[in-house]
């Protein structure tokens, strides 16, 4: 349990929100009910066992955000409890509830044993892809996944590791759960869709001419852009990324329109591909009603290989 003021709010409630999720009790020393739900909060944190963090604000003391706080969420007495998640107040309840009412508020937002275990276990598969153990790595996310089959981040890396293995069959049927989604163009998700483009380009290689066929065909006509698709497709397929998007970019600089833009989406799709995820624990800003509290924000180094070739992007285009 921790005591929060606005010198720590960022980093012991924003933050630390972006691990597990964080209940900020709002009390007062006066206040009777906040006496009898402080003693339950702090024994349903150890009854929960890690899966929440309990926080506690004296309203007295810290005006500042509890008044900001019963604005946002439209609440005038106290005790009042706010959940934080991903660094954002997504819920609360006021008043000292019975110990079954806390239960079923915590159970909306506090991770399962089983998805805390495959959190675990898919925080070290993405430490064996990293450290390029492919198949070590295979075996924990389909560990996670048996655990947690709803736990996007999981499939999505269990997918690239199938590719990254050659096994596309595997990889299709693994995919299939988010195949709606990545095809979703109201809601576009860029990560899932160049993964679906790589999948594509998988499994229509092993039909595929061959490279010095397809070289032909390019020399005697350079405007054969259905081959030169073809050999981009057969780069990406073997994890040629950088490859594949300089015969891509050969389409965009003579005919940006073709086929309906399909090379600059696989170009872009490759680009996507290359892109490391954001890290999990990235400040957030919050605003909600009147909170606005905002965290440092985070800042990956740049790759120069991608960096190059989003300026070529963008030079074949404007």
């Amino acid at each position: 349990m921790t005591d929060i003021t606005i010198q720590n709010f960022e980093s012991e409630l924003l933050q630390a929100s972006m691990q597990q999720p964080v209940l900020l009790d709002i009390w007062a020393p006066w206040c009777g009910p906040c006496k009898a739900l402080g003693p339950l909060l702090e024994k349903l944190e150890v009854a929960y066992a890690g899966r929440f963090k309990l926080t506690k604000l004296n309203s007295d003391e810290q005006p500042e955000i509890s008044s900001q706080l019963s604005q946002a969420f439209g609440v005038r007495s106290i005790p009042f409890c706010v959940m934080f998640v991903g660094g954002q107040p997504v819920d609360g309840f006021v008043g000292a509830l019975p110990e079954a009412q806390i239960r079923e508020f915590l159970d909306k937002h506090v991770p399962s044993t089983e998805a805390m275990e495959a959190e675990e276990e898919l925080a070290e598969a993405e430490e064996l892809l990293a450290e390029g153990d492919t198949e070590a790595a295979l075996q924990r996310l389909q560990d996670t996944l048996a655990k947690d089959p709803g736990n996007e981040a999981a499939r999505v890396d269990f997918v690239r590791a199938l590719l990254e293995l050659g096994q596309t069959a595997a990889a299709a049927e693994a995919f299939a759960p988010l195949a709606a989604k990545a095809a979703d163009t109201l809601t576009p998700n860029p990560r899932l869709a160049a993964l679906a483009t790589w999948l594509r380009a998988c499994e229509t290689a092993p039909t595929a001419r061959s490279a010095e066929a397809l070289a032909q065909a390019i020399a005697t006509n350079k405007r054969d852009f259905d081959a030169r698709f073809e050999l981009a497709q057969s780069l990406l397929a073997g994890q040629q990324f950088t490859a594949a998007m300089d015969e891509l970019l050969e389409i965009i600089m003579r005919d940006k329109a073709w086929n309906g833009e399909l090379a600059r989406k696989t170009y872009v799709a490759i680009l996507e591909l290359m892109t490391k995820p954001a890290p999990k624990a990235a400040a957030a800003e919050v605003k909600k009603g009147a909170l606005e509290l905002a965290g440092r924000a985070h800042v990956e180094p740049s790759d120069p290989v991608l960096d190059q070739y989003r300026r070529k992007l963008s030079m074949a285009l404007f």
